[in-house]
């Protein structure tokens, strides 16, 4: 459990991507913060279950609230299911 002082010491959640900032809302996963600044990423369970979404970490840390079973490397995440800790940058832009 963390205290309310340790929660504002992190850093609010942030996905910098090859087109900017977007800034994650509480609790949601990268996927959605990515669809929710109109970003269309390749998926299929949402779940981190087959990693389709797979995609290049190119710095910061994500946390899996369940551990996936598709398999990931250093240097990649799947947005599906994991949240950003702190500020993440992805290889990723829209289109």
């Amino acid at each position: 459990m963390h205290t309310a002082a340790e929660q504002h010491a992190r850093p609010a959640p942030r996905v910098h991507t090859r087109d900017g900032v977007l800034h994650a809302h509480p609790g949601e996963s990268v996927l959605e913060t990515l669809e929710r600044h109109g970003h269309h990423v390749e998926f299929q369970c949402r779940s981190g279950y087959c990693g389709a979404c797979r995609t290049t970490l190119l710095a910061g840390k994500v946390h899996y609230p369940a551990v996936p079973l598709a398999f990931v490397s250093q240097g990649e995440c799947l947005p599906c299911c994991c949240k950003p800790v702190g500020a993440i940058k992805l290889d990723i832009q829209k289109g």
